[in-house]
């Protein structure tokens, strides 16, 4: 069964924008501006969503000088997996089962 933590992070990563900034972090750290010129997002759309990954824990914040670089935390987005991977498991094993109606 999902607890609230789960299905919260899931709402977070289920935003269009939050999942491509995501898919961008997977592959490498980077700052408001890079994640500006990847999607093409205005920055205070971008840093309004970055708060929210940010509050979610699944991204981390590293200053470097006058720029915020943003790392992802890959064991949050692997917990979710996790649970979707024990989610599929209990759906093949309970495939035969039937509930017969009353």
């Amino acid at each position: 069964m999902l607890t609230s933590v789960d299905t919260d992070l899931i709402r977070v990563l289920a935003d269009p924008l939050r999942l491509r900034i995501v898919t961008l972090l997977a592959e490498e750290t980077l700052c408001t501006t890079h994640l500006v010129e990847e999607t093409g997002a205005r920055q205070t759309n971008l840093s309004n969503h970055l708060r929210v990954l940010r509050e979610a824990g699944v991204v981390e914040t590293e200053p470097c000088g006058r720029y915020t670089y943003y790392k992802l935390r890959p064991d949050v987005i692997a917990s979710v997996a996790d649970r979707f991977a024990d989610l599929a498991e209990s759906a093949r094993t309970a495939a035969g089962n039937k509930r017969a109606c009353p």
